[in-house]
């Protein structure tokens, strides 16, 4: 993220290149790549991922959407058509949004109504462009001061019932449930119907237990410093039961992998174990 969104020490072509010696089928686009800020180079970068057989089904992407001032929340919504105008050159289908920043002032269903009213503003936009918005049950942008608004459970479906709409769905993040303290099966069943696509990924205890990490305040501000992120299938999660209830459910979707901290041997080993669960509950 910081070669590519900070310091540019690596260009978008180099990162294509890596990950196109990887048994994938598409790329997970950021919108906040240096070069994406050109718009010249969208269809330039498309074509680069097409000609090596891969796909950008989805965008990761982070509005804010809780600011208590309407003209801070009007230009959030602009960012994200433009996003979603991102996602369309690119050839995308999913395009994130989150609910935004866990103001201190801000009460549940405050924050839950300014959410859903911003996101059903970029409903009719994204509809238009054949593009699915996708609610993720998210931690923390990396650039943003407070955690997410939606991070516990109960706010998340709260605002996940608040919107109804054939082009809205939920990205589900086993991991981020961890973060917030809590049980991400718990959570999965309450939103299975409405997944319609998925964050691999998986988070280690470096010290002490689960009940040690409920304790304290639920990841409130900062990254809970007992977790690390890792090899996926070797962590906290349980993908036997994540993809039981994905596979009752209907689930067959883009699943991205969130991984490689450590390396692209590391990913490939994170690649192979995902490829192998997926063939076991959805055989070809």
């Amino acid at each position: 993220m910081q070669a590519l969104c900070k310091d540019g020490s690596m260009r978008v072509s180099e990162w294509i290149s890596l990950a196109s010696k990887l048994n994938i089928d598409g790329l997970e686009w950021y919108a906040g790549f240096i070069e994406m800020n050109d718009k010249s180079n969208w269809p330039l970068f498309r074509k680069q991922v097409e000609d090596v057989g891969m796909k950008i089904p989805m965008m990761c992407c982070s509005p804010d959407f809780t600011h208590p001032e309407k003209s801070f929340r009007d230009k959030e919504i602009e960012k994200q058509k433009y996003w979603i105008d991102m996602t369309d050159s690119l050839g995308g289908s999913y395009c994130r949004v989150l609910s935004g920043q866990k103001r201190p002032e801000l009460s549940i269903d405050e924050g839950v109504k300014l959410a859903a009213d911003c996101i059903y503003e970029c409903l009719p936009y994204a509809a238009e462009r054949n593009i699915t918005l996708i609610l993720e049950n998210h931690y923390k942008d990396d650039f943003w001061a407070y955690p997410e608004f939606a991070q516990k459970m109960d706010v998340f479906c709260k605002l996940v019932d608040s919107i109804h709409h054939p082009f809205f769905g939920v990205n589900y993040d086993p991991s981020n449930t961890y973060l917030a303290g809590e049980d991400p099966i718990e959570l999965l069943k309450r939103v299975s119907n409405r997944v319609v696509t998925m964050h691999a990924s998986d988070r280690y205890l470096k010290e002490g237990t689960i009940e040690d990490l409920r304790k304290e305040e639920g990841g409130a501000a900062g990254y809970a410093k007992r977790l690390s992120h890792g090899e996926i299938g070797k962590g906290l999660n349980d993908y036997d039961a994540i993809f039981t209830e994905l596979k009752r459910v209907g689930f067959d979707n883009w699943i991205s992998i969130e991984d490689g901290v450590d390396g692209m041997e590391q990913l490939e080993r994170s690649v192979h174990f995902l490829r192998k669960k997926m063939a076991q509950y959805w055989p070809k």
